[in-house]
């Protein structure tokens, strides 16, 4: 079988779980290392004439993260494109399985049986903390309503300050971000880098929790390590 996938975490977990079967990958696809799929171009502008050159027999997208004109472009050329909703880490447990068994026809991977053990054994969350949590600057945009973050987060005890906001990811003013009501800021290394010396000096009264990207937004087998991370990171 010839997959290409368009989305790093879909790689990352096709990668892991059936090494052999992905021909193209995106440029953002850095998981695991030493992936020698041809590249084709961002998640966002893949090059589809390219994929369509790679003869695959399937194509892994994402609702989010890909353009349905891609998509439907793959398709008018006659590849088969699967395309996954991951909102909750629930949906994330699902999408692998029916990516990696249904679609791809391989074993249930044991990674994915012990990310959600990891998941399942959290302790209960104590009273839940307030946050904000950015994931771009100029202009500051932040997590709101039904995101796979999101729920992560509420699993660990961090309640989203935008978790209500009619849209996914909002565009706030600085100002508002620090009189929201929230008890700290959560702080990625990705889509924006945020780090030590870039994003919590612009909230003075609020401790900020650096946290790996990774761990906060892929849905693969990082998820197995996230639980703990998250956790410790949050301290």
């Amino acid at each position: 079988m010839r997959v290409v996938s368009l989305v790093p975490s879909l790689t990352e977990a096709v990668a892991v779980t059936a090494p052999g079967l992905l021909v193209g990958v995106t440029d953002w696809c850095t998981h695991p290392a030493g992936l020698t799929a041809a590249r084709i171009g961002g998640t966002k502008n893949p090059d589809v004439a390219a994929i369509v050159a790679l003869r695959p027999d399937l194509v892994v997208a994402n609702q989010e993260e890909n353009r349905e004109p891609d998509l439907a472009a793959l398709r008018a050329a006659g590849i088969e494109v699967l395309v996954t909703d991951v909102r909750t880490l629930d949906q994330a447990f699902a999408e692998l399985e029916r990516v990696l068994v249904t679609a791809c026809g391989q074993a249930r991977p044991r990674w994915l049986d012990e990310a959600e053990a990891a998941w399942a054994a959290l302790p209960p969350p104590r009273a839940p903390r307030r946050a904000v949590v950015p994931v771009w600057r100029r202009p500051w945009m932040v997590l709101g309503r039904d995101t796979f973050a999101g729920d992560l987060l509420a699993r660990l005890g961090v309640e989203n300050v935008y978790a209500d906001h009619a849209e996914r990811y909002p565009r706030i003013p600085l100002d508002e971000l620090n009189t929201a009501g929230a008890d700290l800021v959560v702080l990625p290394d990705e889509p924006y880098r945020f780090t030590v010396d870039d994003g919590p000096e612009a909230f003075p009264a609020l401790p900020a929790a650096l946290v790996d990207g990774r761990f906060l937004t892929w849905y693969g087998p990082s998820l197995a390590q996230a639980s703990a991370a998250l956790r410790a990171a949050l301290r």
